[in-house]
């Protein structure tokens, strides 16, 4: 198992300098710059905020000097939130959609894997009827979507939950931005479980540890639902990131402080520090959460580890 993880380590540095690399290089040669929408600027002065953020020097050279700056934990400074250093804007909102994340992810697995064995387990009856079609559902209508419709019921409607903002240590101000993000997720994963599940129950191995007397319970549990779970484990990894970019959308929608809406912002000014900065901080979430899957996948197969 400690090679299993040492290989798995080992190839995160590359990925991450992988990304790095590329999105440096997209960014700097899209068109536009961080000085172009302050038309008053004179071209002396232009020059010179060039010169003190070091864009008038080559391509290459600049790659180098962030990557060595960014060894040392350095992000540089916002080169439109001029107060503050990237660094510091991270710190004010990424906590914010950590919490958001984690809690949508739960939510989404504690209640998509259940659903998935509940519908496998009652195939074509009601109940797999009904969660077949809630999944659909949940798939098909996006997070602009769900959001404001949430808003509008719970909120506006029923007066149960605020639609905006938000409270430190307050679970209400998270409740419907969770649920909008976690939706597509429990959805695919209400499938995946289902499917996969299904296949594993018409196996031969669980039909002789059905035949040898062991309970439906302990059939489920012991040897139907770990290899059954492969898939979905493998499903967790790219449904990480589809966490991180769908929190942008509802950190908009729901009015929160986290760090989604520097990107954007950061994207639309080109503040070069302010979205690398995003950029590295969400690959190195995705990757560490990609990292944690590979080990669960290993745990559930030890041939995986063992390849």
């Amino acid at each position: 198992m400690l090679s299993y993880v040492l290989r798995r380590l080992a190839g995160l540095i590359p990925t991450l300098l992988i990304i790095i690399s590329v999105s440096f290089l997209i960014l700097r040669l899209a068109p536009g710059g961080p000085f172009d929408q302050e038309q008053t600027l004179a071209p002396a002065v232009r020059a010179n905020l060039e010169r003190l953020y070091g864009l008038d020097q080559p391509l290459a050279v600049q790659y180098v000097r962030y990557l060595r700056a960014l060894s040392h934990g350095d992000f540089g400074a916002s080169l439109r939130e001029r107060d503050f250093t990237v660094a510091e804007l991270i710190r004010q909102g990424l906590p914010v959609s950590v919490t958001l994340g984690l809690a949508a992810l739960l939510l989404a697995v504690l209640v998509g894997i259940p659903a998935g064995i509940a519908a496998a387990l009652t195939q074509h009856q009601r109940t797999d009827y009904a969660l077949s079609a809630l999944s659909a559902l949940g798939l098909a209508l996006p997070s602009f979507v769900v959001g404001p419709l949430l808003a509008l019921i719970f909120g506006l409607t029923l007066g149960w939950l605020p639609v905006a903002g938000w409270a430190p240590g307050s679970v209400r101000y998270l409740v419907l931005p969770a649920v909008t993000l976690a939706l597509p997720v429990s959805a695919a994963l209400l499938r995946l479980t289902r499917a996969s599940l299904l296949e594993v129950l018409r196996t031969g191995f669980v039909r002789s540890a059905r035949a040898r007397g062991l309970g439906p319970t302990r059939v489920l549990l012991r040897h139907a639902l770990p290899p059954a779970l492969l898939p979905v484990v493998s499903y967790l990894g790219p449904a990480v990131a589809f966490i991180v970019t769908g929190s942008l959308v509802v950190e908009t929608v729901f009015g929160l402080p986290g760090s989604g809406r520097y990107l954007v912002q950061g994207a639309i000014d080109r503040d070069y520090p302010l979205v690398m900065g995003m950029i590295v901080v969400y690959a190195v979430l995705t990757l560490l959460m990609n990292f944690l899957v590979d080990l669960l996948y290993g745990w559930l197969d030890p041939g995986v580890r063992h390849g």
